[in-house]
């Protein structure tokens, strides 16, 4: 399991991605309503989103590793971590199956989820173990009050109201991966709707393609805008 989650760690920029192809195989559906699939769907990516900006907004922990490799220089014990290991990756898995909900995909939901939970389980391993050689019985220690993927609600609301929230470092530290998910997701959306419901033809002239489109570019402005405050050093992550 480690080796795999090694591997998957070192390329899951490349590999993530091509399991979103799954949305556009034919599926049975999840609901029977497209609008509702759609609003369900982004409520629950929604809620991945909202988690992992408290936890990025409380306490910081990179997870891009060292030369595609897993490493830390510090053990984050703090903010969302005293009650969760892995609080970005629960907000990761949250937002996968919310754009397969919204996407009214049910083999998206059940192959698709079934792949990114074995697989940030794999890389949650390789994580432990490197955490566990380095910083040994401190880590143990925190592996035992704390749980892997469930959130310890004890004393949640205490930690939570005891720390500064940087919103600086959340804008930051997350835009990229905002503009990412919502862009993914609606241009899923909009060619799974046209090869599915419309034969393959393409328009901007149905009404929730116009919405779409507006959503998309409002999206890409605030994305542009975080962007050059954060090359330009207008906003730094505190």
């Amino acid at each position: 399991m480690i080796k795999i989650g090694n591997f998957f760690f070192r390329f899951r920029n490349g590999i993530f991605p091509l399991v979103y192809l799954l949305v556009f195989l034919p599926s049975p559906t999840i609901f029977p309503d497209n609008n509702i699939a759609l609003v369900a769907g982004i409520l629950v990516s929604a809620l991945g989103q909202g988690l992992r900006a408290l936890t990025i907004g409380l306490a910081y922990i990179k997870r891009g590793g060292l030369n595609k490799r897993v490493y830390a220089d510090d053990l984050v014990v703090d903010g969302l971590f005293a009650h969760c290991r892995n609080p970005l990756y629960d907000g990761n898995i949250l937002m996968i199956l919310g754009v397969g909900i919204a996407l009214n995909s049910l083999w998206f939901l059940l192959a698709g989820g079934a792949f990114f939970l074995f697989a940030y389980r794999a890389i949650v391993a390789a994580e432990e173990n490197f955490l566990a050689e380095k910083f040994g019985e401190q880590y143990t220690e925190y592996c035992r009050r704390v749980p892997r993927f469930g959130i310890k609600l004890k004393g949640l609301g205490k930690t939570i109201g005891s720390m500064e929230f940087r919103w600086r470092r959340l804008v930051v530290k997350e835009y990229g991966t905002t503009f990412a998910w919502i862009a993914g997701l609606l241009a899923c959306l909009y060619l799974r709707r046209h090869i599915f419901e419309f034969g393959g033809a393409f328009s901007l002239h149905l009404p929730l393609d116009a919405i779409l489109t507006t959503v998309l570019l409002a999206a890409a402005l605030l994305y542009s805008t975080a962007r050059f405050l954060k090359k330009t050093r207008r906003l730094v992550a505190d």
